[in-house]
């Protein structure tokens, strides 16, 4: 709230170097923001008496929507990749799926291992499990399993992250 929104009948005022003038009537606190040309800002509505303090509102406001942007640009989005294997996959076929898989951990992308069972093949859960199972063994130096091997339909499926630790 910024001055005569504030409700309160004192205020704990601060100024705007921060230094503490005290405890005022929410009049004398306008007056003297407005000496100053300045407005009064509620910062802590909680506290008794609410605390407010002596700033350019516009300048602050200003400042604070650059350093959401800063933090926006900043902050690291989490995808998360699909890589798929049969239960019957063969060694080199293995190979080139951990290979994209490893890839994607090391750029920090998470990783859901799929193995999709087609025809009577679903009566092999075990082969797809042990496929799954293979893959999380090369590649626990860089990826921590988030979830277990778990069936869902006609496939199983489990996720890897990347090892924050590492």
């Amino acid at each position: 709230m910024v001055n005569e929104k504030i409700r309160a009948r004192e205020v704990r005022l601060i100024d705007s170097n921060g230094d503490q003038l005290g405890v005022k009537s929410r009049q004398e606190a306008l007056e003297i923001a407005g000496k100053r040309e300045l407005d009064l800002v509620l910062v802590a509505p909680g506290a008794k008496p609410p605390v407010c303090r002596i700033m350019d509102y516009g300048k602050f406001r200003f400042e604070q929507q650059k350093k959401d942007q800063a933090a926006r640009r900043k902050q690291k989005t989490v995808t998360l990749k699909e890589v798929r294997f049969t239960p019957g996959i063969g060694d080199h076929d293995f190979n080139t799926k951990l290979r994209q898989s490893r890839r994607f951990i090391e750029k920090g992308d998470k990783v859901k291992a799929a193995v999709r069972f087609r025809g009577r093949a679903i009566t092999h859960k075990d082969l797809g499990r042990d496929v799954l199972e293979r893959l999380a063994e090369e590649l626990k130096d860089i990826a921590v399993m988030e979830s277990r091997p778990k069936m869902e339909g006609r496939n199983m499926f489990m996720i890897l992250g990347p090892d924050t630790e590492k």
